[in-house]
């Protein structure tokens, strides 16, 4: 239990987000690192301590020299493998100053990140606002683990490209807030984002569209200019390296079969050319699900085995995400091609056929000693052998793959889709589908109840999705994500009770610290008292939907 012991604003333990296990203090003494504080790092804790010079060196102008943890008046780092992989103990004493162990060089990390909010909204700017005043935080001690292995977000950087500084700002959110799952949407019918050398067309045609519509699908109005961008190998090589020094997972997201015009609008025979005219469609600028899926030939089946052999030399996570979602099967229901090969393989039907289309590269990437994840539609059919589940449409999914013995990352659109809005105000931005306020998400339960303890055992955890068709911004982004993702972010690492009885209050009132936190990051995140003048769009079309989301 935590014990409070302090004002909040005081930068105490009592004011932690995502709240941690146990807190003993904050006690009356104060711990202060200056010019003579020294920093040791044991084997194994190198990366925090390079992020360590560079963020709180930099906030307080500490030059962080290296020292022996033993020592006083030193910032010691050390592994202790009693702990948890990603749990920590963080100690802060006056007599010796601040020693963080973790059970692996995570939870070292994710120490070092409760140390910097202890140290208060200052620790978060990037130079000392009064140069020479030491860094101070009360005495205590602090025992913490996450809850879930994986806490994450996803960013459909598909819609609207976010440039890599983005994506690299983004990591670095993440990381403030204890979250170590940064899944990237790639390709989708709007934008294909990465490099494909052996297909040079995927980013010279497919990553560019030649308008894109504002607002909601029924809206009437277009941006004229041409919309796009792409990631360079190199730019996500960086990017991976950068997540990796923070303890973060970059999963790519390869959309297929549906999701997919962007790809044949750069290389036709990919679509269903006995059924349309491939060679005439272009870039998608509108949004909604789009009736041009991959066809399910030997062609197509070589073309991602080539583009995913790239996908894996970039991205060295387990998974790697293969969409599976929303695929529609009308041109495989009017294909000759498409039904010969149901009819080939016996198949059930067009469902039948998007199964084998996913099996097919689930072997393939098993082969390869990666598994795929995929949107629940993947079930449909029949799920691959070794596939994972990402429960969108609800929790439904979810429970029926983990029932059957299948990983799950919770993440169900009526809960934890940060796109829908925040409050029923005529004010909110481009408001899309339910109102899902900061309490809302704060209680989001990831495990549905009717699942046993064995069965719970294969929810991975959580991530809340980000999907951009109408923040074309990193501002808009902003307002959408934050606050509401410190609520997730406390969801997935902290042990909280049933969604009833959380303590919502207290939540709130370590929000209004954690907002400071935010404003010094520069983070355009949604007041408590709504939109501020310019985070407003007046003329843009939702889709607002009225009442309580199903729970499905």
């Amino acid at each position: 239990m935590t014990e409070v012991r302090t004002n909040p604003d005081r930068g105490g333990g009592t004011a932690l987000i995502p709240a941690p296990l146990s807190v003993d203090g904050p006690h009356p003494g104060t711990v202060r690192l200056g010019g003579q504080t020294a920093l040791a790092a044991a084997p194994g804790t190198e990366d925090t301590a390079r992020w360590l010079r560079a963020t709180l060196g930099d906030a307080f102008g500490l030059p962080l020299p290296p020292g022996s943890g033993e020592a006083s008046d030193t910032l010691a780092l050390a592994l202790d493998p009693a702990l948890p992989a990603e749990g920590y103990r963080l100690e802060a004493d006056a007599r010796w100053g601040v020693r963080i162990a973790g059970g692996g060089p995570a939870g070292v990390f994710w120490g070092a990140q409760t140390l910097r909010q202890l140290l208060g909204p200052d620790a978060f700017r990037r130079a000392p606002l009064v140069p020479g005043r030491p860094a101070a935080l009360p005495e205590q001690a602090i025992e913490d683990a996450p809850r879930f292995g994986w806490r994450g977000l996803m960013l459909d950087v598909a819609r609207h490209f976010l440039p890599k500084d983005g994506v690299l700002r983004y990591v670095d959110l993440l990381a403030a807030h204890k979250l170590n799952v940064l899944h990237l949407h790639l390709t989708d019918d709007q934008g294909w984002r990465i490099e494909i050398r052996r297909y040079p067309k995927l980013t010279e045609t497919g990553a560019w569209r030649e308008r894109t519509k504002l607002g909601h699908r029924a809206s009437p109005l277009w941006d004229p200019r041409p919309h796009g961008g792409y990631y360079t190998q190199d730019d996500l090589r960086e990017i991976v390296a950068y997540a990796a020094r923070r303890q973060i997972t970059v999963v790519p997201e390869i959309d297929v079969p549906g999701h997919s015009q962007a790809a044949i609008a750069a290389y036709p025979e990919l679509g269903n050319t006995d059924v349309v005219d491939t060679a005439s469609l272009k870039v998608w600028d509108t949004w909604g699900v789009n009736p041009n899926v991959l066809a399910p030939t030997d062609t197509t089946l070589r073309f991602y085995e080539h583009v995913l052999e790239e996908v894996l030399e970039l991205f060295p996570s387990r998974f790697v995400h293969l969409g599976g979602d929303e695929c529609p099967k009308d041109q495989w229901k009017a294909s000759p091609a498409a039904q010969d090969r149901i009819a080939a393989l016996s198949l059930d039907g067009e469902d039948g056929l998007q199964s084998w289309f996913v099996r097919h590269f689930d072997r393939w990437l098993t082969a390869r000693g990666r598994r795929l994840i995929g949107w629940d539609e993947i079930l449909e059919g029949g799920l691959a052998e070794g596939a994972a589940v990402s429960s969108w449409r609800g929790c439904a999914g979810g429970v029926a793959a983990a029932k059957s013995g299948h990983d799950v990352v919770m993440c169900p659109e009526q809960q934890v889709y940060l796109d829908h809005r925040q409050h029923a105000s005529p004010d909110e931005p481009v408001p899309i589908g339910y109102v899902r306020t900061l309490e809302d998400v704060y209680r989001f339960e990831p495990v549905p109840p009717e699942l046993t303890d064995a069965q719970a055992g294969h929810v991975l955890g959580t991530q809340a999705n980000a999907w951009t068709e109408v923040m074309d911004s990193q501002q808009r982004l902003d307002y959408q994500v934050f606050p509401r993702l410190a609520a997730l972010a406390e969801v997935a690492w902290s042990r909280l009770p049933a969604p009833p009885l959380r303590d919502y209050q207290d939540f709130d009132r370590r929000m209004t610290v954690h907002y400071a936190r935010l404003d010094a990051l520069g983070v355009d995140y949604r007041p408590p008292g709504g939109p501020r003048p310019w985070q407003r769009r007046p003329g843009l079309l939702g889709r607002p939907i009225d009442g309580a989301p199903p729970n499905v």
